[in-house]
């Protein structure tokens, strides 16, 4: 198997190719589908919102990329409160038009059930289709518990139940299962702190 790119933080100039990586990923996903229906759309859709929350990112957390720019971790530092992304309801509006209804569900599950402890929150792992099942995800998920490690805290993720044994392999624990409307199952898993 040949050497994996190697992990570097994520400049500001690579914001809109991270969000459109994380698009890529997520645009076949039933996660992806019932954020955004239209199919034509979708793509787009996503990588505007996400473009916002990368932004925030590195300001308030970490973005990791492989080199290459095939696989990327978005994780937010919740230490303590943190604001929301500048003018996110405006940003939020003008990418997907009047219907928020889906991003404001998801955006009040993932609010309502942060830990309320000094935490990581992983909130994208992604790795673009053309290079899945190379190994990238666990490097950058190695590479994500080691920088939590180093801090001395837990990693918080939400994934849907088809990803989860990459996370249950590197020490993450499922908590309660939620369905969100429309049967989208996320499964929040939490990895302790190591000493």
């Amino acid at each position: 198997m040949p050497a994996l790119p190697r992990i570097r933080a994520a400049r500001w100039t690579d914001k809109r190719a991270v969000a459109t990586l994380i698009a890529d990923a997520l645009h076949t996903e039933p996660l992806g589908a019932w954020l955004v229906p239209d199919e034509h759309q979708r793509r787009r859709i996503l990588a505007d919102i996400v473009e916002i929350w990368v932004e925030h990112a590195l300001f308030f957390g970490e973005v990791h990329v492989m080199d290459d720019l095939s696989a990327t971790a978005v994780s937010f530092h919740r230490y303590r409160p943190i604001p929301p992304p500048t003018a996110y309801r405006q940003r939020l509006t003008a990418a997907t038009g009047p219907d928020t209804e889906a991003f404001d569900i998801l955006e009040a599950y993932l609010h309502s059930n942060r830990l309320t402890t000094p935490h990581h929150h992983l909130a994208f792992l992604a790795v673009s289709p053309a290079h899945r099942r190379t190994g990238r995800g666990d490097a950058l998920l190695a590479h994500h518990r080691q920088q939590v490690d180093l801090v001395g805290l837990p990693s918080k993720v939400e994934v849907t139940p088809a990803h989860q044994r990459l996370y249950l392999r590197h020490g993450y624990h499922p908590q309660s299962e939620v369905i969100l409307p429309g049967g989208i199952r996320l499964l929040p898993l939490v990895r302790p702190t190591r000493p």
